[in-house]
């Protein structure tokens, strides 16, 4: 690992929403991401989990600028893109990529893939007119497609080759960091081990810094350095993925874990750990103080009045929780 790449401070992303009826609608604001605070070392996968609807992919979308932030900042490789517009935010581009849930959606239907993976490497001159057929192929054996395929349209492929024809989109104009939202949760089980094989080998062959976004905590633990726990448009946890998986500390991530299936149905974890009942409370109404609250068995009276921060466990571990040395020493006892 090496210093901060991408370093986020204070990131909010709210949306103006209508609500009530006909003759009495009004504007509130949708929390989407509201304080969030973390970083990415050069080279880093860090992946980041939650339940639907807590904010990931909004935060994801927010870092590279499909959405404008609300407030706060996003120094990406020492300048701060949350303020960038125009031609400034066009020269960044090409640095920052996103690989996208759904590969049916997330394709031009009217593009072969030739045009595809020619489009970024001629706008951004990567690539002479005479170069592109040569460059596009290079990406295709670089993600498992043979270079004959390139004529073709986007549904002559299967989910899992055009999730490879994403990938290699997101490779072509060499960038710094990728933020991959949910990459395999559209395909096949069967296909998803290839996919997540694949990245990780391209990570590892050209350097690259993942941002992983997943719900399922088992594709983080095969592939991510560290792991930021999200709910209600907040961080409540961070920690490295063995610290994570072996001393949770926040509740909401202690449920998450207890929720995994074990492979084992006799097996039975000596670690007391809450199960996770209800729903998350809509960012268009949060609960006051710790969001986590209403579904939190350790809630008190301060809980509901105050928010907590990330507050340092050990070493690269931080918990948001008003209550940690008490869950701590449960945990140890």
């Amino acid at each position: 690992m090496s210093e901060a790449l991408l370093q986020v401070e204070g990131l909010k992303t709210h949306f103006e929403v209508q609500r009530g009826r006909l003759f009495s609608r009004h504007k509130t604001l949708l929390k989407a991401v509201d304080g969030v605070d973390f970083s990415v070392n050069a080279g880093e996968v860090l992946g980041l989990v939650g339940e639907s609807g807590c904010g990931k992919s909004t935060l994801a979308r927010t870092i590279v600028r499909l959405e404008t932030p609300t407030a706060g900042r996003i120094c990406f490789n020492g300048v701060d893109i949350a303020t960038l517009s125009g031609r400034a935010l066009h020269t960044m581009r090409p640095q920052l990529q996103m690989i996208f849930q759904d590969p049916y959606a997330s394709l031009n239907p009217r593009q072969t893939v030739y045009d595809t993976l020619a489009e970024p490497l001629w706008v951004h001159h990567m690539a002479t007119r005479a170069s592109l057929s040569q460059e596009v192929a290079a990406l295709m054996e670089k993600v498992g497609l043979a270079a004959r395929f390139m004529r073709k349209y986007p549904h002559e492929f299967s989910g899992g080759q055009r999730q490879r024809i994403a990938i290699a989109r997101a490779l072509a104009l060499q960038p710094k960091l990728i933020l991959a939202d949910e990459p395999v949760s559209a395909l096949d089980v069967s296909v998803q081990a290839q996919i997540l094989n694949l990245l990780r080998r391209l990570q590892a062959e050209m350097n690259l810094t993942l941002l992983l976004i997943s719900h399922d905590l088992s594709v983080v633990r095969h592939m991510a350095d560290r792991i930021a726990v999200m709910y209600l448009g907040r961080i409540v946890e961070m920690a490295p993925t063995g610290a994570l998986f072996t001393k949770p500390r926040h509740p909401y991530t202690q449920a998450l874990l207890q929720a995994i299936p074990q492979p084992d149905p006799m097996r039975r974890t000596t670690q007391k750990r809450p199960l996770l009942e209800g729903e998350p409370p809509s960012p268009l109404d949060p609960p006051s103080g710790c969001a986590f609250h209403p579904r939190c068995p350790w809630a008190t009276q301060a809980c509901r009045q105050q928010r907590p921060a990330l507050e340092k466990v050990t070493s690269g571990h931080r918990a948001a929780c008003l209550r940690l040395d008490e869950i701590t020493q449960n945990l140890q006892g």
